[in-house]
């Protein structure tokens, strides 16, 4: 698609925005003329009550002007209603827009990761996954160690997958082999999957082995019986959790923001922040943690009156979600 032809619709609604604020000034100046108009049409009339006999032609005239002035203030009174209700229902159209770039932008996020939840469980149930555990083929170990490099070569997305064993001691990895032999068991992500033992996914972190920042998806190996053996576990590059959020059709006065189940950012355009910054302070924000799926909200902000979209996750099929949420926001 060729980029220079889409049309932001943000940016036509703030220019009809705009467009209407031009509007208001011209009525604003024909109130003004009405005003003086109708003084004039006052001092006439004085002048010909004054003026006696004489002056009877000149207060019709005076009179005339009157009418005038008055129609003009009605008039004026009435576009202006008309001008108020346009800019209210464009703010209320900018607001739905926004509201749904962050359903699309979360219901994105979900679908990605509703295949890196699909992905654990099904390669936990290779044979070489499992064989690594299970058989005592001298090749086992190495047949594992290739597989994981393929698929990490494949797909992309994945900084590297680990095979560990019940105590959580690494027997097979894709990329770092140094990982071989250390034992994984202290680790929140273990310890969850561990504890639930099916499919485990954990938040945002950053890892302390890649030094970036990941998502764990981690399942339980089981061998032939239905008995666990071990676990698999892959590392997600969030970087690609970028190419949805930079795609997001924000605008140039917009911005947007993932954040997690406590109100951390955990994805934004400008990549600062992460982990740290925190948006539980904004009523969309607290909307969008308390569950609300979608919404929008107008608040005050030190820089001046914004329009907060908003979207909580829905999961995706056998994906529930983290609790996580999209926020994004338009300066009116």
């Amino acid at each position: 698609m060729d980029n220079s032809k889409i049309v932001d619709v943000s940016i036509l609604l703030s220019e009809m925005k705009t467009a209407n604020l031009e509007m208001g000034k011209v009525i604003g100046t024909i109130q003004q003329i009405a005003q003086q108009t109708n003084l004039l049409s006052l001092n006439s009339a004085i002048e010909a009550a004054r003026a006696g006999e004489a002056g009877r032609g000149f207060g019709v005239v005076a009179e005339e002007i009157k009418k005038l002035a008055t129609r003009s203030f009605a008039s004026t009174k009435e576009s202006s209603k008309i001008i108020e209700n346009i800019q209210t229902k464009a703010d209320e159209v900018i607001a739905v827009r926004t509201a749904d770039v962050a359903y699309d932008t979360i219901d994105k996020i979900d679908r990605n990761l509703f295949e890196r939840n699909c992905d654990a469980q099904a390669w936990a149930s290779f044979s070489q996954v499992r064989n690594s555990l299970c058989s005592s083929d001298p090749n086992r170990l190495e047949q594992a160690n290739s597989l994981l490099k393929t698929l990490v070569d494949i797909y992309e997305v994945y900084f590297d997958l680990y095979v560990m064993d019940t105590e959580g001691t690494v027997v097979a990895t894709g990329v770092r082999r140094e990982l071989i032999g250390k034992n994984m068991a202290h680790r929140d992500w273990f310890k969850e999957v561990k504890a639930v033992n099916r499919i485990s996914v954990s938040d945002l972190y950053l890892s302390s082995t890649e030094n970036r920042y990941t998502v764990a998806y981690s399942c339980p190996i089981q061998n032939d019986s239905g008995q666990v053996v071990g676990y698999f576990s892959s590392r997600f590059n969030w970087d690609y959790i970028y190419d949805i959020l930079d795609s997001a059709r924000i605008g140039k006065s917009g911005d947007i923001a993932i954040i997690d189940k406590a109100g951390y950012v955990i994805a934004c355009p400008s990549r600062k922040g992460i982990l740290s910054d925190n948006l539980s302070r904004l009523k969309a924000a607290q909307a969008a943690m308390s569950g609300e799926t979608y919404g929008y909200t107008f608040e005050k902000t030190a820089h001046g009156n914004k329009i907060y979209g908003y979207a909580h996750t829905r999961g995706y099929n056998a994906y529930k979600g983290k609790g996580w949420s999209a926020i994004v926001s338009t300066t009116l």
